[in-house]
């Protein structure tokens, strides 16, 4: 009994650093998001060069002699993004000193999501020195999507789960949507970085680019559909797979209304504009959390 007693207290001791570093991982996964937000805000806003400096704003850390909306949003953008910067370090940290109860993978992963940080911040600096060039407007957001889905694929991994073994190809499905998704937020940022939808309408320039986008829908929908159906039809799925299909689902259909409703208003509602965007990230988000965790449960199946 003495035995059982340690054995039980050793292994809760073990597992509260793994339980603290995904809460923190997850917690700052939700930053994330709110972070590409801020930025979407910051670009329909059109102060993306309302600092026209970096990484100071006019020479110094709080410009409050040229503080208006638009100076805000890029100041309050940088510095979240500068808070970002400094969890990632204590994240490496964290995991390095607590990998005896860690994963030997989650050393390597925090030091992935702090490369990816630094050299989002770099490209964000690069955003204002080349004057909001569209191919490092469009790879800025790309790597804050990766640095997001880093993030969330970590937490989730470090937090508890017990599956059922029943996802069967669900995985790989959801990997294949995830991809799509992705690629289609990049041309949707190419989109908006080049304002192509202005120039399309205006004087049919760019068209091809809309276009693009505008045809990536139909791909990445219908993998999400066949994820939410095939997730339906598994019988004794996981109730955690389960309700991240139907999310999914649900995200997918309120972004494409967002996008119709964006592109007949011609982006002149900058809310509705920031919520594509944001609901684009929520949802490839929903989409990598349902494939890590059905790839857990499908590793549970084999261990079993």
């Amino acid at each position: 009994m003495v035995d059982i007693a340690f054995h039980q207290t050793t292994t809760e001791q073990s597992s509260r650093p793994r339980d603290w570093i995904a809460r923190f991982v997850l917690g700052m996964a939700a930053e994330t998001i709110f972070l590409m937000a801020l930025g979407s805000a910051t670009r329909v806003m059109n102060a993306g060069l309302a600092c026209p400096d970096w990484p100071l704003c006019y020479g110094v850390l709080v410009p409050q002699k040229q503080m208006n909306l638009q100076v805000f949003l890029e100041w309050f953008h940088r510095l979240t993004a500068s808070s970002m910067g400094l969890f990632a370090i204590a994240l490496v940290a964290m995991c390095w000193w607590y990998r005896r109860d860690l994963p030997n993978w989650a050393p390597w992963t925090a030091a992935l999501a702090l490369f990816l940080v630094v050299f989002q911040g770099l490209l964000g600096g690069l955003t204002v020195t080349e004057l909001l060039r569209f191919d490092i407007v469009t790879a800025h957001l790309g790597t804050a999507l990766l640095f997001f889905i880093t993030l969330l694929a970590m937490g989730l991994a470090l937090r508890p789960y017990q599956g059922t073994g029943t996802a069967g190809n669900l995985p790989w499905m959801g990997f294949a949507s995830v991809i799509l998704v992705y690629f289609q937020s990049i041309l949707g940022a190419l989109v908006g970085s080049r304002w192509a939808l202005h120039q399309c309408l205006s004087d049919s320039q760019l068209c091809t680019v809309m276009n693009s986008h505008i045809a990536g829908i139909f791909p990445a929908t219908l993998a999400t559909i066949a994820l939410v159906i095939w997730a339906w039809r598994t019988p004794a799925l996981h109730p955690t797979l389960r309700q991240l299909a139907n999310l999914a689902g649900g995200l997918v259909v309120l972004q494409i209304l967002l996008g119709v409703a964006t592109f007949k208003l011609r982006l002149q509602v900058e809310p509705l504009t920031v919520s594509h965007q944001a609901i684009g990230a929520l949802l490839l988000g929903a989409l990598v959390a349902f494939t890590v965790l059905a790839f857990r449960d499908r590793a549970s199946l084999r261990s079993s």
